[in-house]
């Protein structure tokens, strides 16, 4: 499955998201389009499943800042900034995400808990009930973000200095 995965971005990288089949990622990994469809329902599935193994890879004890804030902007920013070198994958991903292959779903849900996982590590074991509003809020300020950048109104570099910014405004 890593194959097609790594495959899957070089076909991103050529043909855009429009372009990418899961066919043409079979191809280019050379495996049978059957083979590929076992692990994959659709094009947004694939690129879901890079997103994700993107995602889990990223270390997540390099959060060592004494201070709260510092420790939350640096999940955010790590998140930011995960397909921020690659336009092709930033853009396809905002797409596949927000498709409602039952695949891509539950891909959706793990993203969303790991996410959760790390800001709520972010925030220590300072964090009490009050903060259930704090959490949702840091949410709903990354997804948003994110999918503005995936849509092209701004740059993810620029994207995760703007979280930061107002990160720092909802946090005590």
């Amino acid at each position: 499955m890593s194959r097609l995965t790594r495959c899957a971005v070089e076909v991103l990288r050529e043909n855009g998201f429009a372009g990418l089949t899961v066919r043409l990622v079979a191809a280019r990994a050379g495996v049978a389009p059957a083979t590929a469809y076992t692990y994959f329902s659709s094009k947004e599935h694939v690129v879901a499943e890079v997103f994700w193994r993107r995602l889990s890879a990223l270390p997540t004890d390099e959060v060592v800042s004494e201070d709260r804030t510092t420790r939350v902007v640096e999940v955010l920013r790590s998140v930011a900034l995960l397909v921020s070198d690659e336009p092709e994958l930033a853009s396809a991903v905002t797409t596949a995400l927000l498709g409602r292959d039952p695949d891509v779903e539950h891909l959706r849900a793990r993203i969303g808990i790991e996410i959760r996982k790390r800001l709520l590590a972010a925030m220590g074991d300072e964090s009490d009930e009050s903060d259930v509003d704090l959490l949702e809020a840091l949410e709903m300020l990354y997804a948003g973000a994110l999918l503005r950048a995936g849509m092209g109104y701004d740059s993810y570099i620029h994207i995760a200095d703007r979280l930061e910014i107002s990160a720092r405004m909802l946090l005590p």
